[in-house]
């Protein structure tokens, strides 16, 4: 009898054991699945924003071609065509301010889809998938107007400044011969701090793209500024998306070419700088 008891028990025991053991891989089961569930909806939802918004990567200190204007708000010549760009591909246009040095990152993670603010081509043609250029611009020095700096001969011996990972830094990267001849050549992180750095006397010459120098001796009054006759280098503006995004390049290409044709890049180029300078063919 009390064997027949035993082996009841242990049938019992057993019972509630394989009873019990089902609903935790059910409810394991049911976690992978809403694990997955969940991830899929990001996936969805990370897709669907990318086709309802184009989000544009800029400098935010870097006028006339995007920075923050008196009101506040991001403005700026790069700016105003991005968002026509972004209406006629009928998405949202999302500004996304940037720290210049870091922009690879920003593009390679997708937090942006693109660079758009002044963005030289020259040496950096394998690094991006370029729209068509659409503006030539030139490399220069900014000195005070009563310095004794006539010419890039004479910043032999002196201080020169330029934004970190610029065009113009890159361009005295490979001219070591005019680069050797500074006493200094110092790294500042935007261009409203060189011209600031200029004007109480701690550079003596400030190595920047024309564009934003003759915008920004304007804003001073024109005066006490003199841009050097002689440019450092020659280049070209285009759109940079990360490598192999020949899709929305495309389309945004396209977008550029009908603000051509139908003369709103010209209008908006008149805006900003009193004259069409957009060179898109």
């Amino acid at each position: 009898m009390k064997k027949i008891y035993l082996l009841g028990i242990l049938a019992t025991i057993m019972l509630a054991g394989c009873s019990s053991a089902k609903p935790a891989e059910s409810t394991s089961a049911s976690a992978d699945a809403s694990a997955v569930e969940s991830k899929a909806d990001k996936t969805t939802t990370a897709a669907s924003e990318n086709k309802t918004t184009f989000t544009v990567g800029f400098d935010q200190d870097f006028p006339p071609m995007g920075f923050v204007g008196d009101d506040g708000e991001f403005t700026g010549f790069d700016l105003e065509l991005a968002a026509e760009a972004a209406k006629r591909m009928g998405k949202e246009i999302k500004y996304q301010p940037i720290s210049w040095d870091a922009k690879d990152m920003e593009l390679t993670s997708g937090n942006v889809d693109c660079i758009w603010n002044g963005f030289s081509i020259q040496g950096r043609e394998d690094k991006y998938t370029w729209s068509k250029p659409y503006m030539k611009n030139d490399q220069v020095f900014v000195v005070k107007s009563d310095s004794s700096i006539d010419s890039i001969e004479d910043l032999a011996g002196k201080t020169v400044e330029v934004q970190t990972d610029s065009s113009a830094e890159a361009a005295l990267k490979e001219n070591t011969e005019l680069a050797n001849t500074f006493d200094k050549l110092q790294t500042v992180a935007d261009y409203n701090t060189g011209f600031m750095d200029l004007e109480m006397g701690g550079v003596d010459a400030i190595a920047m793209d024309s564009v934003v120098a003759n915008y920004q001796i304007t804003k001073r009054g024109g005066n006490g500024f003199t841009v050097l006759d002689t440019p450092l280098s020659s280049e070209e503006y285009g759109i940079g998306f990360k490598l192999g995004n020949e899709t929305l390049r495309n389309e945004v290409q396209k977008a550029l070419e009908d603000m051509k044709a139908d003369g709103t890049m010209k209008a908006i180029s008149e805006k900003w700088f009193g004259k069409d300078v957009t060179t898109l063919e």
